[in-house]
């Protein structure tokens, strides 16, 4: 059970990065990465890419250094390797398995909290999803970590509102969130976790509500968690080109019985309300890692909505 590095030779965003895997389990390399403060973004199928400023702190932390080719023959033998041409076709079956790993990590290992775990996944997966889905789980929860890994701490509970902030989800903005409290709080308990814990959980999902007043929705010690949850799950808009349009799309697929007048002129209120606010993101590290981008993604939809509305008149 090994964890391996390679030399840094791949140059991208200015600097040359490098290759950790382990010849053992992905569950190693993760703990191994988590130690570092890695964030999971890094993690890619069966590596994490690391910048080649970082490899004398990973090698003081365990990991050997061996060749490139040491590297993929040992990943290879370890059967954990994913050839370039199954890449694309991993990576759904991928998310879900580190979607499960992730809720094990949150609770146990017992087929009671499994279970749990299952019918989650379920509701994710519901067919009338178009952007509130499974890969949407997978993107809150890689935003948290992010913000972990950069600075901030995301506390249990947050996590736990991740994964059942759009639990319930039929296109009902209040109901949804009411009804996704109320199945996080009820399974919660029947799950063992504390009448706080329950409790916080289900406020901060509330919180997620746009038109929710946080002094109405959130007691005192609620404001850290509930900031990194709703940086999180508007994360998305500071998406690269290609995956800002797939939410677009997402978003459009969930409002098809919506007139499309209505909801050009609906989802231009909200982002336009997104991008008159002065603080986009609640949390500094968030402001600093996508406000810039966000603007940019928000300020481009409102131009392409403003040029449809005007044709659809």
């Amino acid at each position: 059970m090994t964890i391996l590095v390679d030399p840094a030779r791949w140059p991208a965003h200015g600097v040359l990065w490098a290759h950790l895997v382990s010849d053992h389990s992905l569950a190693e390399l993760h703990a191994f990465a988590h130690c570092q403060r890695l964030a999971r973004r890094r993690f890619d199928l069966d590596h994490y890419d690391v910048r080649e400023d970082e490899l004398p702190g990973l090698v003081a932390a365990g990991a050997v250094a061996v060749t490139g080719h040491e590297l993929a023959r040992r990943l290879e033998a370890s059967g954990l390797r994913i050839p370039r041409a199954r890449r694309d076709a991993e990576r759904a079956p991928a998310r879900l398995a580190e979607l499960r790993a992730w809720w094990t990590e949150l609770g146990d290992d017992s087929p009671v909290w499994a279970d749990a775990g299952e019918r989650l996944l379920a509701r994710w997966q519901e067919p009338h999803r178009g952007y509130h889905d499974a890969e949407h789980l997978h993107d809150v929860l890689m935003h948290l970590d992010l913000l972990w890994a950069s600075g901030s701490e995301a506390p249990r509970v947050a996590l736990l509102a991740a994964w059942y902030h759009d639990a319930v989800y039929e296109g009902a903005p209040g109901a949804d969130e009411r009804a996704s409290a109320e199945l996080a709080h009820d399974e919660l308990l029947a799950l063992g976790e504390s009448r706080a814990v329950a409790g916080q959980v289900a406020r901060l999902i509330l919180s997620t509500d746009p038109r929710a007043e946080a002094d109405a929705v959130l007691e005192p010690g609620d404001m850290a968690a509930a900031g990194l949850l709703a940086d999180a799950d508007l994360a998305i808009l500071a998406a690269p080109d290609a995956r800002y349009r797939a939410y677009v799309e997402g978003v459009r697929r969930e409002y098809t019985h919506v007139p499309p007048r209505d909801f050009v002129e609906g989802r231009l209120r909200i982002l336009q309300d997104f991008l008159a606010r002065r603080e986009l993101f609640r949390t500094s590290t968030a402001s600093k890692l996508w406000d810039q981008r966000a603007r940019m993604n928000l300020t481009t939809e409102i131009r392409e909505l403003s040029a449809e509305r005007s044709a659809l008149r």
